[in-house]
Parts: structure tokens; C-alpha cells; sequence
């Protein structure tokens, strides 16, 4: 599949991989400013390996997905636009990999619709009940100063796009120049920016907490990576009922750019634990 719809927005898709009777699927899950290709590593490896991998362009970054405002990007419609995609695609559990916003998506996913996820990858992303409660007794709320400042109204995008300040930015946080310029000049396209930054102008809008998860979960994160306290690390731990495992990679916050290999790894080990107990 190319992309599907849903309430009159379309979303484009990466569709790669075997589509066959039993087989295995992944769905990535990309975050902010990314894009899909952000899993373009992981998918070709993935698909390699017999896995087939749904990797979509999500709401305000599919060009004919992208409403106005803040309130169509409030959680509970991007976890339903990942529900509408596994539908379209004649899938009823898949491995979920969110990374950063995206990461966020799956969280809400595996706690919302347990049934859907076969297991859980979060790259980066704490869960989200932790960060809360670490903005209030770590480092986590200094680290998180820019959900605060995506607030305002037209400014970040007037600074981010200038002069070519987001490439620089995320250069700095670790993502090789060549990727840092490609998702700069592409947010800079067609509002896309603007629709990035509504899902933290969305937050306030969001009334249904994320619970805890009962999927398997493997959470791989950096050690460099600014944007989340050691107390929003540890604190994951806590809500997830399943099977868990915390990894600490040798890199900063860009996981699926950086580390392909550590990320199809974690699914792979996922997708054989689940393998072994459906066969017992």
C-alpha cells in the first residue's frame, strides 16, 4: 500500500516487506521534525528479514493529511490515525517502534489498544506518565523548556525557519548535516513546520492519561540524548506490566537514524519471543 485515508485526510505510507499470511509487522512510528524516512535503515533491514514494515508520514506531515489549528493533533486522533492504518492494511497486531513524538503515539497505542500491539520499541521516548512525574522532581522540566516555548503563537516557526536556524539546531543535537538540512527543508514546506508544532500546542487539549502497558516493551535510549532525565529513564519502568527491557546505546537522541542495527535487533528478539509463544 502507498497510503490510506481516514475522515478525509490521506496519509502516505512505506509499505515494504512480505504481505503474507503470518507474517510479522512492524509499524515505525517517526517523531518531531522527522519524517518516514526517519526508519528507512530499520525498514530495509527489517524487510530483509521477513518482517514487513508500515511506515507512515503521520498527521501535519502527509501533505494531504495536514488540518489547521491545534485540536485535530490532540493524542487521542493520532493514535487512531495508527489504528486506521493497521485496519487498512488488513492487520490485527503489529510490533509498534515510536521514536520521540512518535514514541509518544505508541505508548497511547499499547495502553489504549493492547490488542493491536504485539510488542512495543520505544527509541528515546520515556513513557509519558514518567516524564510527568519527573517534570516536577528532576532535570526533565529544564529539559523539556521547548514544549513550553511551542506555545506561542507563530514565533517558533518565524525563529526555526530563519536563515536556516532548524538544520543548525538539529545538528547540534547529534544528527548528521545531511539529514538536519533534508528534514529542515522539508518542514519548511507547505505549513509542515507549523503542523509539527501544533501536536505540542495540542497538549493542553489532552484529557486521557496514558496508563501503563502489558505488551513486551524494549526501551532503547542514549545516553547522550538531552532531552529526557535519568528520572524520566528509570521512571518507565514502572508502567509497564509486560515483559521489559532498557538498553542504554552508545549515541545521542536520533535512535533510528543513528542505530538501525540496535533497533532491528530489539524487534527481531520481539518478534521471536513472540514466535516461541504462539508455537507453545
Amino acid at each position: 500500500m502507498e497510503g490510506y485515508t481516514r475522515g478525509g485526510l490521506h496519509f502516505d505510507v512505506t509499505d515494504l516487506g512480505p504481505d503474507l499470511p503470518g507474517t510479522p509487522v512492524a509499524l515505525c512510528l517517526h517523531g518531531f521534525p522527522q519524517d518516514r524516512t526517519a526508519f528507512d535503515g530499520v525498514a530495509h533491514r527489517l524487510a530483509a528479514r521477513g518482517v514487513r514494515v508500515l511506515a507512515p508520514d503521520q498527521r501535519g506531515c502527509s501533505p494531504r493529511a495536514r488540518p489547521r489549528g491545534r485540536r485535530p493533533y490532540v493524542l487521542s486522533e493520532l493514535v487512531a490515525d495508527a489504528v486506521a492504518l493497521l485496519d487498512a492494511a488488513g492487520v490485527q497486531r503489529a510490533h509498534v517502534i515510536g521514536h520521540d513524538w512518535g514514541g509518544v503515539v505508541a505508548w497511547a497505542l499499547a495502553a489504549w489498544h493492547p490488542e493491536r500491539v504485539a510488542s512495543l520499541t520505544a527509541l528515546s521516548q520515556a513513557h509519558p506518565a514518567a516524564m510527568g512525574r519527573a517534570v516536577l522532581g528532576s532535570s526533565q522540566g529544564l529539559r523539556s523548556w521547548y514544549v513550553g516555548a511551542f506555545q506561542v503563537p507563530l514565533l517558533p516557526e518565524l525563529v526555526l525557519l530563519r536563515g536556516g536556524a532548524l538544520g543548525r539546531l538539529l545538528e547540534r543535537t547529534g544528527l548528521p548535516a545531511e539529514l538536519a538540512r533534508g528534514y529542515a527543508e522539508r518542514a519548511a514546506r507547505g505549513g509542515r513546520l507549523a503542523a509539527g508544532i501544533a501536536w505540542y500546542r495540542a497538549l493542553p487539549l489532552g484529557r486521557r492519561p496514558v496508563g501503563p502497558v502489558s505488551a513486551p516493551v524494549t526501551y532503547l535510549h542514549g545516553w547522550q540524548d538531552p532531552f529526557y532525565s535519568p528520572a524520566s529513564v528509570l521512571g518507565t519502568a514502572e508502567h509497564v506490566r509486560g515483559p521489559y527491557r532498557r538498553r542504554t546505546l552508545d549515541t545521542g537522541h536520533w535512535v533510528p537514524e543513528l542505530e538501525p542495527d540496535a533497533v532491528v535487533a530489539a524487534v527481531l528478539e520481539q518478534v521471536g519471543a513472540e514466535g516461541s509463544t504462539m508455537g507453545a
